[in-house]
């Protein structure tokens, strides 16, 4: 194949990550920041959806650099990129229905996104990219619990397809050009200073009117929700100890919750008895045209490599909830 898989004892130490500043990726600058192996960090961020306040604490590690630009700006993204060794990939389109109005935004904000970021790459020499992609490359198996390498793979909304485009435009830039890749198909990740979500848009909705709660669906939609520090671990632990040129991992917690009984969660955090709020549901088994309303994802590939996740479902969602409701009221 003429790749050169990068081991733990050559893993490279100087991170630039796009997104840096959004709700992932200033978890993933917590991380390296916190490892004094780390030389340096760089967040390359547009902030349309990053904000300062989530990576300000470290405002005095001489270690971060941070580059307020557009990955569309291919000039400064390659001259960003140039003397890092590693790329985390986290810029994308954030809100997945956003297609239904506008079809060309994971395309936009999504492939082209990524495509610039491997010729980046390409012309400077930096050699791994660690790429967040998403279950939503499936599509539609209901029940069927999948695995990295499923057969039969029909993504149902642009935001699927486009991650599964990107998959395979950074597997061709491994073989093409030597670079080394780990993509993660991640379940729902929920955490501090998530700007968006079902339980960042319950919440908001409640503080309006606490009586009643709009859901979409029929309130059955079945997924699993993964901490963002369990999601940042299992990154980086197949950064250091994979071993393939090319290679794509399941991260999700191995069990379930329903948005109902997510909706329970929320009510539990804001304090709210739930026989004095109405539960609206808008009908239907999807949330939304392209929403996948039961995920089930085979998890062997990352924990044969030693990673588990700390938090179930229920319990990443209720540390999510207690972060987010101190951070509305903030």
């Amino acid at each position: 194949m003429g790749i050169r898989a990068l081991m733990a004892d050559d893993a490279g130490s100087r991170f630039i990550i796009i997104g840096g500043a959004g709700f992932i990726g200033s978890h993933f600058v917590d991380h390296l920041l916190d490892d004094p192996e780390t030389v340096a960090v760089t967040v390359y961020d547009n902030f349309s959806s990053g904000q300062d306040w989530h990576i300000s604490h470290h405002a005095d590690d001489q270690r971060l650099t941070i580059i307020r630009a557009d990955v569309h700006e291919q000039d400064r993204l390659n001259d960003a990129v140039s003397g890092h060794d590693v790329v985390i990939q986290l810029a994308a389109n954030p809100d997945i229905a956003a297609a239904v109005a506008d079809p060309d935004i994971d395309f936009r904000e999504g492939t082209v996104l990524v495509r610039n970021i491997v010729e980046a790459m390409r012309l400077s020499g930096c050699q791994r990219i660690l790429y967040a992609s998403g279950s939503g490359v499936y599509g539609d198996f209901g029940e069927t619990e999948v695995i990295e390498d499923q057969g039969g793979m029909r993504p149902i909304s642009t935001y699927g397809a486009s991650k599964y485009a990107c998959e395979h435009l950074i597997s061709a830039y491994c073989h093409m050009f030597d670079l080394t890749a780990r993509c993660f198909r991640f379940g729902n990740v929920v955490g501090p200073r998530q700007t968006h979500g079902v339980g960042y848009d319950f919440l908001r909705k409640l503080r309006i009117d606490p009586t009643q709660l709009a859901i979409l669906g029929d309130g059955q939609q079945s997924k699993s929700y993964i901490h963002v520090s369990d999601t940042v671990a299992a990154v980086m632990h197949a950064h250091t100890h994979s071993t393939e040129g090319f290679e794509v991992f399941n991260v999700a917690t191995g069990d379930y919750i329903t948005v109902t009984e997510i909706a329970d969660l929320v009510l539990e955090c804001a304090g709210l008895d739930r026989q004095n709020v109405n539960y609206v549901y808008s009908g239907g088994d999807r949330g939304w045209k392209g929403d996948v309303p039961v995920v089930r994802l085979n998890t062997s590939r990352i924990r044969n490599l030693g990673w588990s996740n700390r938090y179930s479902s229920a319990e990443a969602f209720r540390q999510s909830l207690m972060a987010l409701r101190d951070e509305l009221n903030a």
